[in-house]
């Protein structure tokens, strides 16, 4: 069977498996005018570029500095969470797997912003006028994990008996 450490890095490594089939499939299959109603007035497979960082923010920059910053602070967050992952046995539950969930996703979209200096999104959600930005694989993951980190802060922690 394997160790704990093994399966956070094996959730994360096919998070970005699963983040890169799926933008595959929709750069390949899927033009920019393209739609494809999934749930009509509530969801839709469309497909955008994101140059910027969540929700589009930066996107509008012409700094040459932009994608650069944006892979660098990118990798940090994946060999910041790849070393708080070599130990999971400091970790509770939630946070190993939230941590390795967030670790995919940044992973993720880092593979994309590297190679293309954009990342390919296509999950739009919407009720009547009002959306939320479009995301992908790698953004779910990374809001998945934040939400298992919040549920870990939430959940009251036994305390140790303090021996003197």
């Amino acid at each position: 069977m394997l160790d704990v450490r093994s399966r956070a890095y094996g959730l994360a490594a096919a998070v970005v498996a699963l983040d890169r089939l799926t933008k595959l499939l929709i750069e390949q299959r899927m033009s920019f005018l393209d739609s494809i109603q999934v749930i009509p007035g509530f969801f839709q497979i469309v497909r955008s570029d994101n140059t910027g960082m969540a929700f589009g923010m930066l996107s509008e920059t012409t700094s040459d500095w932009r994608t650069p910053a944006l892979i660098l602070c990118s990798l940090a967050a994946v060999v910041i969470l790849a070393v708080m992952l070599w130990r999971p046995e400091k970790l509770d539950r939630n946070s190993l797997w939230g941590f390795a969930l967030i670790m995919g996703g940044a992973a993720g979209n880092l593979v994309d912003r590297a190679m293309w200096g954009r990342v390919t999104d296509f999950l739009l959600f919407y009720v009547g006028e009002h959306q939320w930005p479009t995301f992908n694989v790698a953004d779910s993951a990374i809001v998945i994990g934040s939400g298992l980190l919040i549920i870990d802060l939430l959940i009251p922690k036994r305390r140790a008996a303090n021996v003197s």
